[in-house]
């Protein structure tokens, strides 16, 4: 056995060397045959939980960062050492004198630091440690992630509450930090992986069914791929190849749960990949291939309505490029095609690094590092890790402003994050949007390649169900920061008798001293009083300028000519109010009207009420609780 561990820790070695021997000098090279050395030194008591020796770990971090991420030597010295530090007597000191100041900051990123006590949770002070590293060097993350993926690779080994804590980590954190830094096929893993672990019936019943569907459609999908190779080379595009490869578990977990959908009945189980190496006219840019391939290809195949996207000149944030349509193959079936460069599918799997010029990556650490130092500068632990993952949104859309330029945000975005996005006062009081021209609500949800305009009101401010219509970080901060001042103002009210400033008020105290104003008739402070009279207070609350306070009336008239048209006359021209909603119907002459408004006291709210009875054919006004 021994013997078995021996060779296979000799065969990943000389796949490392191997790989590095490509890439750098006979100077570095003999940096990272010592760092092997060391580990293998320093580890050679430890075995991991598998019982396997525990040297096989780094050697095989090293082998992801060197063969699958393609870094650079003093990362993948880095991997080779980055549980010495931690594991062993060895000190970040030791590191430095033998490997130079680059590599000890790498290997101190990514070693666990061990406190008397941890600011939130030893995770939580993990994550931060690992993502300030990116404020000199990102690599540190790199070898982070090579690390992780090891460990998801062989978590069968760890007992069950182990597996369904670092499955969690991954899933939560890791795969998207992966997916930020642009490793889709290292995402990919991880996010499959820790699915596989928590939820391992769900995992294998979809793995079982995409198998089965290979099978089924094996004979079709080639002949399909066959007529897109023989089209494309006979035009003169070289390099051809058109494969078909269906999506992971995860992914197709992820679409059945937003669809609603069971495993036969989901769209999209695989993609067409066409890529190319190149073509006759070398002078012709990877885009213009592209497009020539899509020209070429929509000669011969019929091509889906409104299904091109350019994601190319569309890129996501984790640069993944492509021309994506839907094309109808000979068996009746539309069938996602992604066309791009061979150079195009290798960036996706290495991410932000490799195959990027030293602009492109400053330019990705820059915006990422505003990320990070705008939820710094938010001072609030407890929702760090929330807002990070936030930040590490999954998939992305890219929207447009009117002069053309182009604002990436999360998937599943509405105006509103876009508003937040252009700027923060213009966030706050964002009235009305238009998408495409068109006049919409600010909570619509935005499309890839939507151009958008909001049109702002100074005195209108955030309505409470705004947090609900958002999904970026810069608009969920701001919108907390925003009401909380109002918290710090006034209390939150009773959501059941919703008292307004100049009310007969008191206030209640919870156990954990949180106060909460109510009316004295309402029946639940009645209830409280009841069991902790104690814990009743007087509370003055006070009418303020800038707060407004939604509330909802019935009326009841004889319906008549411009009935309807005097009301909302009255309540926002004479009264000066804002309409929120107005709903109507008439029967038998009567019309019954429900009108949201907002106001800002009690006082305000009489006056409206006895108003609203000189109407003509109003007959009924009261407040809706």
């Amino acid at each position: 056995m021994e013997r078995d561990y021996t060779l296979a820790i000799q065969e990943a070695v000389s796949k490392v060397f191997a790989a590095m021997e490509e890439r750098v000098g006979k100077g570095d090279m003999q940096r990272i045959h010592q760092a092997f050395n060391l580990a293998q030194e320093a580890h050679a008591a430890q075995r991991r939980k598998s019982g396997e020796p525990y040297i096989i770990h780094p050697v095989s971090v090293a082998l992801i960062a060197a063969k699958e991420l393609k870094l650079d030597a003093d990362s993948v010295i880095a991997a080779f050492l980055h549980d010495v530090v931690e594991d062993t007597p060895y000190t970040i000191e030791d590191i430095t004198r033998l490997f130079g100041p680059n590599v000890a900051n790498l290997v101190d990123v990514v070693t666990k630091k061990k406190k008397d006590q941890y600011t939130t949770t030893k995770q939580v002070d993990n994550y931060q440690q690992l993502l300030e590293s990116v404020h000199y060097d990102i690599r540190a993350l790199m070898v982070k992630i090579a690390d992780r993926l090891h460990n998801m690779r062989t978590l069968a080994s760890m007992r069950p509450d182990k597996q369904m804590k670092i499955a969690g980590e991954t899933d939560y954190f890791y795969a998207p930090l992966a997916n930020r830094l642009g490793l889709f096929d290292v995402k990919t893993d991880l996010e499959n992986l820790s699915f596989k672990f928590r939820c391992p019936m769900e995992y294998h019943d979809i793995a079982d069914g995409i198998e089965q569907d290979i099978r089924d459609n094996e004979q079709r999908l080639s002949a399909f791929c066959q007529q897109i190779c023989q089209q494309l080379t006979e035009n003169g595009i070289e390099g051809v190849n058109a494969q078909a490869y269906y999506r992971r578990p995860y992914s197709l977990y992820r679409r059945m749960k937003d669809g609603g959908k069971d495993f036969k009945h989901v769209e999209n189980r695989y993609y067409i990949r066409v890529t190319f190496s190149g073509c006759n006219e070398k002078h012709l840019s990877q885009k213009i291939i592209c497009l020539r391939i899509y020209a070429l290809l929509t000669d011969i195949f019929k091509e889906r309505p409104e299904s091109f996207v350019n994601l190319i000149d569309q890129a996501k944030e984790n640069s993944y490029e492509c021309i994506k349509v839907m094309l109808l193959s000979d068996g009746g079936i539309w069938e996602d095609v992604q066309i791009c460069s061979d150079q195009m599918v290798e960036r996706s799997k290495v991410g932000c690094i490799a195959g990027m010029g030293e602009k492109n990556v400053q330019d990705w650490i820059d915006r990422f590092r505003l990320v990070l130092k705008d939820i710094a500068k938010e001072g609030r632990e407890t929702t760090f890790l929330e807002n990070v993952v936030t930040s590490l949104y999954y998939d992305d859309v890219m929207v447009f402003t009117p002069d053309g330029r182009g604002i990436i945000l999360p998937k599943g975005a509405t105006a509103l994050d876009f508003a937040f996005e252009m700027g923060t006062e213009i966030g706050l009081h964002a009235y009305y949007a238009r998408i495409n021209g068109k006049l919409m609500s600010i909570k619509t949800e935005l499309r890839r390649g939507d151009c958008v305009e909001i049109g702002t009101i100074p005195e209108f401010t955030p309505k409470e169900d705004w947090m609900e219509s958002v999904c970026s970080y810069k608009a969920k901060r701001n919108l907390r920061k925003y009401f909380s001042q109002i918290t710090a103002s006034h209390p939150p009210r009773c959501p059941y008798c919703q008292p307004l400033p100049g009310g007969d008020t008191v206030g209640f105290k919870d156990v954990r001293g949180m106060m909460t104003i109510h009316r004295k008739s309402c029946p639940e402070i009645i209830r409280l009083s009841s069991k902790l009279g104690d814990n009743v207070e007087v509370y003055d609350f006070q009418e303020k300028p800038d707060m407004q306070f939604p509330v909802t009336v019935a009326i009841k008239a004889i319906d008549r000519y411009h009935l309807l048209m005097d009301l909302i006359d009255n309540i926002t021209n004479t009264l000066h109010l804002s309409i929120d909603s107005l709903t109507t119907t008439t029967k038998d002459n009567i019309a019954e009207c429900t009108i949201t408004f907002y106001v800002h006291s009690v006082k305000e709210l009489v006056y409206t009420l006895s108003y609203l009875y000189t109407i003509p054919g109003v007959d009924e006004v009261h407040q809706q609780l």
